[in-house]
């Protein structure tokens, strides 16, 4: 097995089983650029593992992620070079494009891109007292990273309107009512389940498994495309720089004590 160690990740397999871990948990697995970079490469570590057929998201401490670094988006002269700014877009369709069933295993706080890492999984399983919250039109900035056709898909058109443009935060329940969630456990189950349908799914036929995967990604494609999601990056680019988003964002980092 080739070596894989990622500074903010945490990656290890257990027979049919992999194991993929947000691990900075006194930031709150902030999904900064290199994590970014560091999820896109895990997803293909894990492909190379041809005895894996199930792999579990999930994140260290007290929340899943707490989504991007707030700072970067106080003021147009941190903005990222483009291809930084595309690095959200190329970690979400690595995650999704994995040979493997993920599985999101989400607890705690589940903010912005973090929400996205989660669409980009096949399943999802929350405990009940998770929070989910999309805050980036309070930042000045649209909602990248092909996120808004991954959430049209999920839950449809009018629910992603208004979760992505009220940045209001929704509970668990509300996400599995909305069809986000596939399952809503005790607090204190959700490993417990999680690893059990983990357990059961790698039980099953690799080929069978795979298969299904790639029928069900193709139907999503030819439903909600994210092939246009390749222009997120100029448009997150031209926000980061636009006077009135930079004044939105200033606004509401200074609510947050920021």
């Amino acid at each position: 097995m080739e070596t894989f160690t990622p500074e903010t990740l945490r990656v290890s397999v257990e027979g049919r089983i992999g194991r993929l871990t947000l691990s900075r948990p006194a930031k709150l697995n902030p999904l900064s650029n290199l994590c970014l970079e560091e999820l896109t490469k895990a997803a293909g570590w894990f492909d190379a593992q041809p005895e894996v057929r199930v792999v579990i998201v999930s994140g260290e401490g007290r929340a899943f992620t707490a989504g991007a670094d707030l700072a970067a988006f106080v003021n147009g002269t941190d903005a990222k070079p483009r291809d930084e700014a595309d690095a959200g877009r190329r970690m979400s369709e690595a995650i999704e494009a994995m040979n493997s069933v993920t599985i999101a295993a989400v607890h705690g706080h589940c903010v912005g891109g973090g929400v996205v890492l989660t669409a980009a999984c096949d399943l999802r399983v929350a405990a009940e007292s998770t929070r989910f919250v999309i805050p980036e039109v309070d930042l000045g900035i649209p909602l990248t990273w092909g996120g808004i056709p991954r959430l049209v898909r999920e839950i449809g058109p009018a629910a992603t309107r208004d979760l992505v443009m009220t940045c209001r935060p929704f509970s668990s329940a509300e996400a599995h009512q909305l069809g986000f969630l596939n399952r809503v456990v005790a607090d204190a189950e959700l490993n417990a389940v999680v690893d059990e349908l983990a357990a059961s799914l790698a039980a099953k036929s690799a080929l069978t498994l795979r298969a299904t995967l790639k029928a069900v990604d193709a139907a999503a494609e030819a439903l909600v495309p994210t092939r246009f999601a390749w222009s997120d990056a100029d448009v997150l680019t031209h926000a980061m720089h636009d006077p009135e988003s930079r004044e939105v964002a200033a606004a509401y980092l200074a609510k947050q004590g920021r």
